[in-house]
């Protein structure tokens, strides 16, 4: 039996800490009796290996080979990636003019082949390497990845990542290559309508590289500065979320209003694709949060909470949503209860697997709302998110943020001590690393997004002609349409006639 030093592998733990979680690593080699001794130490039944979470808890995660968990992160994986291709591109393309629907689709499909492409090269690296953050030998960053992993050399079907240490690394590096890619994509709802391609290609590539892939590794990696603070973010509340949300924000003011924005509406032209994006949106969100119960070295008892708890607010965000539109418009609409559903998904990402069932109803009830407010922001200060990134993914990001900090149940994870449980003098800590993660993403998400959309747009140009938007993408950028020609005139002649 190996009793391993707290200081080398649990170094936010004192000796007295460290022996009350029983902090035992169990060797291959062991023998029967040395493993009776130490199940009868931590009261876990048929233990191969005790895993660190990084910080510092130990979780019963099995057979340290276990096929069943590998099945499963691979499973939440792929409808993650089904998120991205068809639910977000279908999501969003059934939102806008009829004239853009293509374009839209096509900066979804892009974005997903470029980020995988890039993933491979550097993405994956700077994000999580190292791979084995207790290697001494191997340089610590608290804000970006080294070049273990370039190109990602050294990684075969049997190597195995700290972070997620029960599954195959090729499993965990698709996993997160999913994640990566639709928070990309989730940018485009706010520039819809009016950006170039290949500026638009640029900019992507860039921001994946300079922006995610370092609030990536800050948040979730064991080094980064925001993971060591105590910041908790379970399935990418700072990551995915603000990160997107704040960019989208920013790109909306860089590049400027769609022609006719506050002068005329801007018509979905087939809320049913909308509404059948969100169904797979929905259901490709259990994996979302729930795989992250495995890619983190949680037990599967935080994956079924998880699930459970995205259920719940995603319900109670539609009801709340469709409620206050009624109260608000007089009408409660198809699109208003879609949008509903994802802010309360957004709303519960940082905490589904930290918060228990009451939290998980709190925050989509609180969320809901707020996020149908966040909504109405770009009128309110005259900003075109056209497709809302902002109003809920954004909004969505910080609001679930900071109900981790009142809402985290120490009994589903002894680290997260919201201030509802523990009260202010141990909880007050807690919400202050969950508003510094949050500022921080904030930060660096919209002042680099800031330099690098006015990079682009004082070389090559973001914005598409006044024509060429007033025609649609799909014709002026692409060259294909999904209209007939008499459909695409009468469209034209009625916003001739709603400018007038």
């Amino acid at each position: 039996m190996a009793f391993v030093s707290p200081d080398k592998y649990f170094p936010r733990m004192n000796n007295e800490q460290f022996h009350r979680n029983l902090g035992v690593l169990v060797n291959d080699d062991m023998d029967d009796a040395a493993i009776t001794t130490v199940q009868s130490m931590t009261g876990f039944d048929a233990l191969n290996i005790v895993a660190d979470d990084g910080y510092g808890v130990l979780h019963n995660i099995g057979d340290a080979n276990n096929d069943g968990r590998a099945g499963f992160l691979l499973l939440c994986g792929a409808i993650v990636l089904f998120m991205s291709l068809p639910g977000l591109a279908l999501y969003y393309s059934g939102m806008v003019r009829v004239q853009n629907v293509l374009a839209t689709v096509m900066q979804t499909l892009s974005i997903v082949c470029l980020i995988t492409v890039l993933w491979l090269c550097f993405g994956y690296s700077i994000s999580f390497a190292p791979v084995n953050y207790h290697e001494p030998k191997l340089a610590k960053n608290p804000f970006f990845g080294g070049g273990e992993r370039l190109w990602l050399q050294g990684m075969t079907i049997h190597t195995k990542h700290t972070l997620c240490s029960t599954v195959p690394e090729t499993i965990f590096c698709f996993y997160q290559l999913t994640f990566a890619v639709i928070t990309a994509a989730l940018i485009c709802g706010s520039f819809a309508d009016r950006m170039k391609f290949g500026p638009m290609l640029i900019f992507m590539g860039l921001w994946h590289l300079i922006v995610y892939c370092p609030i990536a590794h800050s948040v979730w990696h064991q080094q980064g500065f925001l993971f060591q603070a105590g910041a908790l973010d379970f399935a990418g509340g700072n990551v995915v979320h603000i990160a997107s949300g704040v960019t989208g924000l920013v790109s909306s003011i860089v590049i400027g209003n769609r022609r006719g924005f506050g002068k005329q509406r801007f018509e979905p032209h087939n809320i049913l694709l909308t509404f059948m994006g969100t169904c797979m949106l929905w259901v490709g969100w259990m994996g979302f949060n729930a795989g992250s119960g495995i890619s983190g070295n949680f037990d599967m008892s935080l994956a079924g909470n998880a699930c459970l708890a995205t259920q719940i607010s995603a319900s109670t965000g539609a009801l709340m949503w469709m409620f206050v539109e009624w109260a608000v418009r007089k009408q409660p609409s198809v699109l208003g209860m879609v949008n509903g559903a994802v802010a309360g998904l957004v709303c519960i990402t940082p905490g589904c697997g930290f918060v228990d069932m009451t939290g998980a109803f709190i925050i989509g009830f609180v969320g809901g709302p707020l996020c149908y407010f966040g909504a109405q922001i770009k009128h309110w200060i005259g900003i075109d998110d056209a497709l809302d990134a902002f109003g809920v993914h954004a909004v969505g990001g910080i609001i679930g943020g900071i109900a981790v900090g009142f809402f985290a149940n120490p009994l589903n994870y002894s680290l997260g001590k919201g201030v509802y449980y523990v009260g202010t003098k141990e909880g007050g800590h807690q919400l202050a690393m969950q508003l510094y993660a949050i500022i921080c993403s904030i930060l660096w998400a919209g002042g680099i997004s800031f330099i690098l959309l006015k990079g682009i747009d004082m070389t090559i140009g973001l914005r598409v002609t006044a024509d060429e938007e007033d025609a649609g993408l799909d014709s002026s950028i692409h060259g294909e349409t999904i209209v007939i020609e008499k459909e695409a005139a009468y469209s034209a002649a009625q916003q001739e006639v709603t400018e007038a």
